[in-house]
């Protein structure tokens, strides 16, 4: 990834739930590296939920349908 790549995926963590927010630009932070092919496409897919769905999906209340999206958040959680 590069860093313009980066920089829009870090701009696109800044959600209206300070929340989600938080969650997503902690783990970019920590695992920006880390994401590539699948598993990016995944991220910024998840980053197209609205923001009471990607709290419920990021808490645990609500469980991805797509094993891909799943695996990221459970990657996120992990976190």
């Amino acid at each position: 990834m590069d860093d313009v790549e980066l920089r829009r995926l870090k701009w696109n963590c800044r959600r209206g739930m300070l929340e989600n927010d938080l969650v997503l630009e902690r783990f970019l932070d920590k695992h920006a590296q880390a994401l590539e092919g699948a598993r990016l496409n995944a991220f910024k897919a998840l980053l197209d939920f609205p923001d009471n769905d990607l709290r419920e999906l990021l808490s645990g209340r609500r469980e991805a349908r797509d094993q891909e999206l799943s695996d990221i958040v459970q990657f996120i959680r992990s976190c």
